[in-house]
């Protein structure tokens, strides 16, 4: 395959992966992380620092329009990121040494793990009514002054929320930039678990305040990648122009969806992203 070929096909795995990254918080790395390992044979760290490159396309593209559309919760995103950043950098400085002792199969079998435990959960909250009442805050976010409202266009109305359980919030915060720092995935697959379920936070503003805080959280990693020498700009820069473009299409849609249908379509990038890299780190795929 010559390189023309090579950087169109990246491209074009790119914009699918930023559409589903952008609908969902998750970033996009969800998506292309496994397509360069299975489909394009990536070795898995230059696939994360890759996959790390499209999480700052995402976020970059659909951050913007989301504080646009008054779906991202700024000051929530920024409270989390205390504990994100810090295990974006540890979770980075892990794959490497692990990648340098040859266990790189055995990063991809816990990915696959962790997602499909996340599974049952995921579908357990979905067949619970939405939050359609803010929840009792607690004292940090009372003090903190963490609550909001947004517009929802399906439901004609304005709705308010309040963050409660902000303490666990913060675990599986630091647990997201652990998984962003060591597989590339942007963590949001634990962002929009902790911003929906601890915080209460509706889902399409959980969505879109992931979107913003995948960034920053993605940007912590990348730098120990780079450093690293595992940001291979040939497979990134072609990666990262089509998940721009996939996001930008999301961002447009995410507004007029309904919350539970952005769950639902939660669940099958988990259970799809979870069976690829088990059986890739088996030697399967």
């Amino acid at each position: 395959m010559d390189l023309l070929t090579f950087a169109l096909l990246v491209a074009l795995t790119g914009i699918f992966a930023g559409l589903v990254g952008s609908l969902t918080g998750l970033g996009g790395a969800v998506v292309a992380i496994p397509v360069l390992v299975v489909a394009f044979a990536v070795p898995f760290p230059e696939a994360t620092g890759a996959g790390l490159l499209t999480v700052l396309a995402t976020s970059s593209t659909t951050g913007a329009a989301y504080v646009r559309d008054h779906l991202s919760d700024l000051r929530i995103g920024m409270f989390l990121e205390i504990a994100t950043v810090p295990g974006a950098l540890f979770g980075a400085t892990a794959t490497v040494s692990l990648v340098h002792a040859r266990l790189a199969d055995a990063l991809l079998l816990a990915l696959g793990a962790v997602l499909l435990a996340l599974v049952p959960g995921t579908i357990a909250r979905n067949r619970q009514p939405p939050y359609t009442t803010a929840a009792e805050p607690d004292d940090i976010s009372r003090e903190l002054g963490l609550t909001g409202s947004y517009y929802d266009e399906v439901r004609h109305e304005r709705l308010h929320y309040n963050a409660a359980r902000t303490r666990p919030a913060l675990g599986v915060g630091f647990v997201a930039g652990v998984v962003s720092g060591m597989f590339g995935i942007g963590g949001g697959v634990f962002k929009v678990l902790s911003l929906e379920h601890y915080l209460r936070l509706p889902m399409k503003v959980a969505t879109a305040t992931s979107n913003f805080m995948i960034g920053v959280t993605g940007a912590a990693g990348a730098s120990v990648l780079l450093v690293a020498g595992y940001v291979n700009p040939v497979i990134g820069a072609p990666l990262a122009l089509g998940t721009a473009l996939g996001a930008l299409g999301g961002s447009r849609v995410l507004p007029r969806l309904r919350n539970r249908t952005v769950r639902w379509l939660f669940v099958p990038v988990l259970a799809v992203l979870g069976v690829e890299v088990i059986l890739r780190g088996l030697g399967i795929a």
